[in-house]
């Protein structure tokens, strides 16, 4: 008799145990983790980057192609955008709402020498401006997703306006660059458990679990707020207006959910991002070649949920009350600047520097959150990539764009992949 093949969800959450495990045993030996454990992970995170500039740019012209009418297009970003900004403001508040009642930052005392150099913060009006290349191919090279998917929602609206015979070749030439990008990713995820393995393992060797202690509840605080915010607003978001059931939905995201916790990325997890919609959720190729690729670049509702956090953790800690205005600041401040968070591990912590400047705490606070930086962007950032999901789930949901036959086998469709 045959054995039951093991799905490759669970090939993933074996790679990251074990790998949890190893790094335990290892006990800060760092050196060989680096050296024998690590490239497995780097070359893992260096094959999924390889892919991203082509199946962003390739998917979202034809996701804008297919659109066809501006008017639908304009409709469906709309739609992408609202939902972003609303969950971004439900995460910031109820991390801030969890920071007031857990009040990680009492007790705890600031080295009076310690300094922390927070990288530049680009404002909004810069982010905005940058957005349209002056120079579209360096942006193609350098990997300025916001840039590529700019040009590329260009060219895809600019193929509305012509005549088929025009159109179709271009249009194909991209379809077919897409489907291919498709397949690479399914071979790089045979690689996945290997991949979380070696990510994990050094993480967890350098920190180990001692160090944790002083700051576990700000952990903790963060870990719980994204558990909320999943089980709660996600849940509700995809059951109301999804019509799907919320058990399945987490099953059918799950592997991009785990790939987010140990790459740290939601840019370089987008590629299992897309192959876990379409073939797990159901969701069309023309709403997630658009709505996923956005979504990794504008909603990051776990970055601004630890943003909540780690600035009231801060005011604590310095002793600093801050009034409703401030906190109302913070939730702005958040939502906004999570459009400017790239998709890539660590952008959260720069940002975090906006947020705290916006009311005025000490920048010199960073140096207790980047120590622990690491761990928390695990959680925010598989939050960040379920909330492209969720939105992709509603938006095709909205336009009649969702295969619920897929999505309700949702068991079925995971196991095949």
């Amino acid at each position: 008799m045959k054995g039951k093949k093991i799905q490759l969800t669970t090939k993933i959450l074996l790679g990251l145990i074990l790998g949890i495990v190893v790094g335990i045993l290892l006990n800060g030996n760092q050196e060989f983790a680096n050296t024998y454990i690590k490239p497995f992970g780097t070359l893992f995170l260096n094959m999924i980057k390889m892919i991203i500039v082509p199946l962003v740019f390739s998917s979202l012209i034809v996701g804008a192609a297919s659109i066809g009418d501006p008017k639908t297009l304009g409709r469906i970003g709309g739609k992408t955008l609202i939902y972003y900004l609303a969950t971004t403001a439900f995460a910031v508040s109820i991390g801030l709402v969890l920071a007031i009642i857990l009040k990680p930052g009492n007790g705890l005392a600031i080295p009076i020498d310690a300094v922390a150099t927070p990288a530049e913060v680009p404002s909004i009006i810069d982010t905005l401006l940058n957005m349209v290349p002056n120079n579209p191919l360096k942006g193609l090279v350098d990997g300025n997703i916001l840039q590529v998917i700019v040009f590329a929602l260009f060219l895809g609206i600019g193929c509305t306006a012509l005549p088929d015979d025009v159109s179709k070749p271009f249009i194909g030439f991209f379809d077919s660059l897409a489907e291919i990008m498709y397949k690479i990713t399914a071979f790089i995820m045979k690689f996945a458990p290997i991949g979380v393995f070696g990510l994990i393992v050094p993480v967890v060797t350098q920190y180990g679990l001692d160090v944790l202690k002083p700051l576990s509840m700000v952990i903790f605080a963060v870990y719980l707020g994204c558990l909320i915010h999943a089980v709660v607003v996600y849940s509700t978001a995809v059951k109301v207006l999804g019509k799907i059931s919320p058990i399945k939905f987490f099953k059918g995201i799950s592997p991009a959910a785990i790939t987010a916790f140990s790459t740290t990325s939601s840019s370089g997890t987008l590629p299992v991002t897309i192959k876990s919609v379409r073939e797990n959720l159901g969701v069309s190729e023309k709403i997630s070649s658009f709505v996923l690729p956005l979504g990794a670049t504008i909603n990051m509702d776990g970055t601004a949920l630890y943003q909540g956090v780690c600035a009231l953790f801060l005011a604590q800690v310095y002793g600093i009350d801050l009034t409703i205005a401030q906190m109302f600041t913070i939730i702005l401040t958040a939502t906004l600047g999570s459009i400017g968070t790239a998709g890539v591990p660590g952008a959260g912590f720069i940002m975090l520097t906006l947020v705290l400047q916006s009311v005025g705490l000490p920048l010199e606070g960073l140096v207790l959150i980047a120590g622990i930086d690491r761990i928390l962007d695990m959680a925010r950032t598989s939050v960040n990539v379920i909330g492209d999901a969720s939105c992709a789930v509603i938006v095709a949901a909205s336009e009649n764009e969702l295969d619920y036959e897929i999505a309700n086998d949702v068991a079925v469709a995971a196991e095949a992949a």
